[in-house]
Formats: C-alpha cells, sequence, structure tokens
C-alpha cells in the first residue's frame, strides 16, 4: 500500500502533509509534518500540483486558502474539529452586532467562513504577540477558543470577550493527570498547550503550541518531557528525539477525528482525485485577508 502511495504520489504531482496528532503510519508517509498552517504555506510553496492534508477539515480548507489553483485532498471529509464546528459564520455576525466596535481576532483553527469575518487571525503561538500588537484601548472579540483566548488575555492583561467554544480533548487533560506524572516524574519538564484549562496551564513549566513543543524538546538539555496536548505528537518526538523520555499528560488525550485518517484512505484519495476541499473565491480573498494581516503583523 505504501508503494503504491508513493507511485500515485509521483504520478499525480501530489504531495502528502500531516498534522503533528495524526497516526504514527500517517506521519511515516507524509512529506512534511507540522502544524496545520506551517503545513499549508509549505505545501503551497512546492511545485506540487494536488495537496494531500492529512488533517482535519479546516486545515484542507487554509490550504486551499493559500493553493486556490491546486487540488486539496481530504481523505475522509467526516475528520471535523469539534471546536472549529462551536461558530459559524452568522454567529460570529450576530456576535459583533453585540460588540460593534470589537476587533475579531480568529485562532486559525476555525472554518473558512468565520475566518472571512475576523479582522485577523492567530495561531496558539502568536496569539499573545497579535493581541499585545492591537490597539491598547480596543474591545476584542476572541473567537472560537475560550482557553487559548483566556490565557492571552491573563499574559497581557487585556480585556477579551470570548467565545464559548474549546477542544474537548485538551479540556479533558486535568490538573490531576498533571500531579500524577509529576510525582512519578519529578525530573520532568511539563510542556502544555494553550488549548488545555487555566487548572492545567498554571501547572506547566512551559505554555507551547505543537511547533514549539517540537522545537523545545529538540533544543533543551532536559530529558524528561511531560507533554500536554494530543498522544499524537509523541511519536514524531520520540522519532525525532530517540534519547529523551515523553510521557503523555493524559494517555486518553486523543482525538477521534485526528484518527479517521488511515493508509487505505490516503490511497483512494489519490486514485480518484477526492474528496476534494475547494474555498470559493470570493470568501477565499475575504479568508485570506484575515491571514495575511497576521502573516504582516
Amino acid at each position: 500500500m505504501i508503494k503504491e502511495i508513493a507511485r500515485l504520489k509521483e504520478e499525480r504531482q501530489a504531495i502528502i502533509v500531516a498534522h503533528n496528532y495524526q497516526p504514527p503510519q500517517i506521519q511515516d508517509i507524509a512529506d512534511f509534518v507540522g502544524d496545520s498552517l506551517e503545513l499549508s504555506r509549505k505545501a503551497a510553496e512546492t511545485k506540487a500540483q494536488v495537496i494531500v492534508f492529512c488533517g482535519v477539515h479546516f486545515m484542507a480548507e487554509t490550504a486551499s486558502l493559500f493553493s486556490p489553483h491546486k487540488t486539496v485532498l481530504l481523505p475522509d471529509l467526516e475528520a471535523g474539529c469539534p471546536m472549529a464546528d462551536t461558530i459559524t459564520g452568522e454567529d460570529l455576525r450576530r456576535e459583533k452586532e453585540k460588540h460593534p466596535h470589537a476587533t475579531v481576532v480568529c485562532y486559525v483553527n476555525s472554518t473558512a467562513e468565520v475566518k472571512a469575518e475576523s479582522h485577523i487571525c492567530c495561531t496558539s503561538s502568536n496569539a499573545v504577540k497579535i493581541i499585545e500588537n492591537l490597539n491598547g484601548e480596543g474591545e476584542i472579540l476572541f473567537v472560537p477558543d475560550k482557553y487559548l483566548g483566556g490565557y492571552v488575555a491573563s499574559v497581557t492583561g487585556r480585556k477579551i470577550h470570548l467565545w464559548p467554544g474549546f477542544c474537548p480533548v485538551h479540556a479533558e487533560i486535568k490538573a490531576h493527570h498533571i500531579l500524577e506524572k509529576k510525582e512519578r516524574y519529578p525530573q520532568a519538564q511539563v510542556l502544555v498547550h494553550p488549548e488545555c484549562t487555566p487548572e492545567v496551564i498554571a501547572l506547566a513549566h512551559r505554555v507551547l503550541s505543537t511547533g514549539g513543543m517540537i522545537r523545545h524538546v529538540k533544543e533543551d538539555p532536559g530529558k524528561v518531557f511531560i507533554i500536554g496536548t494530543e498522544v499524537g505528537i509523541l511519536h514524531r518526538m520520540r522519532k525525532e528525539n530517540p534519547h529523551k523520555t515523553f510521557i503523555p499528560a493524559w494517555e486518553e488525550a486523543i482525538c477521534p477525528n485526528m484518527k479517521k485518517i488511515t493508509l487505505e484512505k490516503v490511497l483512494a484519495s489519490l486514485e480518484t482525485l477526492s474528496p476534494r476541499v475547494k474555498v470559493p473565491e470570493t470568501l477565499r480573498l475575504r479568508a485570506k485577508r484575515a491571514v495575511d494581516r497576521m502573516l504582516g503583523s
């Protein structure tokens, strides 16, 4: 199956990109593994005509924003994101009416429709910087992740209106999970994602995006790390740092949507050049404007 995927990839002039939370066998066949925005930008820079995005739906949409003339495939259209699905473009328009003077900051883990209704996007790694660069007195409406938004508010001191969305996987990582692991591994550094709850963040040595975690464990002299995010990232960490030890903060921090992509589905996707994800051009231009503002800030 892997050989046939490689053959078809070459025949279709395709590139395979996989998010850090994807199953090990998917990460291992990917040309690039990373976070969603990083993957979309890398794929856009290549000469590939087809992008097989092994992730969830909003990620394939983001790839379409950057590569409108390329074919973007999502091997399973049912691979969605519960957090992104907590808000629609219509929801955001109604919320904007309640806060007509607010700057809308949208986490990239959102649909193109929501991005299009936002002033500027942010990632989990640059959210603090984006908020700090905004007008110091103005209102801010942050969507869709209340935990990331709350973390940014706590760091920056800014008053932020939060949409009540969240990632159910990160929300299920509890403080007692961290405390239990810290007791068993007292020498370990605790790294957690800012989508975690405030109680979990309070116990961390570092609060980092997935990309930030990957870089930190590689560069830091520490040997043992407790990782507070979806467990799929541990495969890459162990692969790239074989002499270090990585412990999941909670072994059950598994995103079922991220695990929907399989080798069989990647192969079928390359065979049929489907399912395709294509953001309509008018919507694409509006959504990309918010992303471009972020990249230029």
